[in-house]
């Protein structure tokens, strides 16, 4: 049942980036005259013109979020084959789980960065920046990522280890 969700999810996500991807390339000849955007937090809004430099942010940004994730769910995908044959602890793995950490930490630092520059650039006033505290959850789940990482180093090297006694 996990296979088949994270497969539906990996196919699900690369539509979305796909069409992310398309539209963002789409977007450098579209004409933008007199649309406005409106920057909110949910009680108080301001408006602004949307330009191509900002459409052009959003969307690529949203595209590199989307393909973060997309890249997450691959190297998910190829860890559960694995665990599938009945053979996890793999070197292989240990290198997947650190990309994985890896690519959560550079999603949540453009989140956090994104969303900063939003906040002080084209809302300031209306949207608060983020805090430090509003990084503990992602860091503390990129921390479990590379903890799992290196439990499964030590399990390569212990499979290794017992291969290698008679």
């Amino acid at each position: 049942m996990l296979k088949i969700a994270l497969d539906v999810a990996y196919v699900l996500m690369a539509l979305v980036t796909g069409l992310l991807l398309l539209l963002w390339a789409a977007s450098i000849f579209i004409p933008l005259d007199n649309l406005n955007v409106t920057v909110t937090d949910g009680t108080d809004g301001r408006q602004m013109p949307l330009t191509r430099p900002l459409l052009l942010f959003g969307l690529g940004a949203l595209t590199a979020y989307f393909g973060g994730f997309l890249l997450i769910l691959r190297y998910l995908r190829k860890i559960f084959r694995t665990l599938t044959l009945g053979d996890p602890f793999q070197p292989d793995n240990v290198r997947r789980l650190r990309q994985i950490g890896l690519i959560l930490a550079v999603v949540t630092g453009g989140v956090w960065a994104a969303q900063g520059m939003v906040a002080a650039r084209l809302a300031p006033g209306v949207m608060e920046p983020q805090g430090i505290s509003d990084l503990l959850t992602p860091v503390f789940s990129i921390l479990v990522v590379f903890v799992l990482a290196e439990v499964f180093r030590e399990g390569a090297r212990l499979r290794r280890e017992s291969e290698l006694t008679i």
